[in-house]
């Protein structure tokens, strides 16, 4: 039952990523603005792409248990 639950997890996960990384989401983060000196569609892809990672991690590592 846990492992099941898992795998849907990681489903979820990975649509969001889809929708997240998808350009309507994309066009609003494509400013020339900076943070930090970077370009903000690229801090915007980098933290999205380390949350996606975490998650999943977190999920892995909680099915393991």
């Amino acid at each position: 039952m846990r492992k099941g639950l898992a795998g849907q997890r990681l489903v979820a996960v990975f649509i969001a990523g889809l929708v997240l990384l998808n350009y309507p989401i994309l066009s609003l983060f494509d400013r020339p603005q900076t943070v930090f000196g970077l370009p903000l569609l690229h801090v915007y892809l980098f933290a999205v792409w380390v949350v996606l990672i975490l998650v999943v991690a977190w999920i892995v590592e909680r099915g393991a248990r």
